[in-house]
């Protein structure tokens, strides 16, 4: 079974026109949802979550849309950071957070220190989050090492670029899911996905069960994984 899955949320404001709802009706029923998904990753086998909460190019939505939902994250942390903490749940966000509110950025650092010594399930929420920007900033920060003469060129591996990204301490996704039917990975974990399985399902986020969840992660254990190599 996947050691770290990955998830693209897909669908909650399509789930909520649907049914003749505002778009944040769905990006609230998605956090109720993120809820059960956290809850049962721990019996699947499940050790890192990520998930994908808010893109770099998420800010071209409604300026209600965008307020909405950044509001609504402050309140999930202030919510469920106790019982997060309970849960032996360790919280951490990928991202570029000098764009956030001062008060949000108070909160994420909040809950990362609060959890940083659970163990039960990592869970990673990216929030103005991109992969290129994500590489750009790691090669703007290797420059700067670079220029100082704490590192030398000879020394810029994938390895090395790597410790320089959002993820450096956390492993790479076995499995990246996206819901809603859409087949794209919208400039997540570009760097990390490098050999990881994708599924996508058409099932939109608010409807996604930790019965679904189980069932992918069944069929990702029959799937075959060489890396490269060829089986013997």
């Amino acid at each position: 079974m996947p050691a770290h899955v990955a998830i693209i949320m897909d669908g909650n404001g399509r789930w909520a026109q649907m049914r003749g709802w505002p778009r944040l009706v769905g990006h609230r029923r998605g956090v109720e949802r993120v809820r059960q998904i956290v809850r049962a990753c721990p019996d699947l086998g499940v050790r890192y979550l990520t998930i994908y909460a808010f893109s770099t190019e998420n800010w071209k939505r409604s300026t209600e849309e965008v307020l909405g939902l950044m509001t609504m994250f402050g309140r999930y942390i202030e919510r469920e950071s106790e019982t997060l903490k309970a849960q032996g749940v360790r919280v951490r966000f990928i991202g570029d957070r000098s764009r956030l509110n001062a008060n949000l950025q108070r909160l994420m650092a909040g809950i990362e220190e609060r959890t940083a010594e659970n163990e039960s399930l990592n869970l990673t929420v990216a929030i103005n989050y991109g992969g290129r920007d994500e590489i750009a900033r790691a090669a703007r920060a290797m420059a700067c090492a670079l220029t100082e003469g704490r590192i030398c060129a000879e020394e810029i591996t994938a390895d090395t670029l790597g410790a320089w990204l959002d993820t450096a301490d956390l492993p790479d996704p076995d499995i990246i899911i996206r819901t809603s039917g859409e087949t794209r990975t919208s400039n997540f974990l570009l760097w990390q996905s490098a050999y990881s399985e994708y599924e996508f399902t058409p099932t939109l986020w608010p409807d996604f069960s930790p019965g679904e969840l189980g069932d992918i992660l069944n069929r990702f254990a029959l799937r075959e994984r060489r890396f490269g190599a060829v089986t013997a």
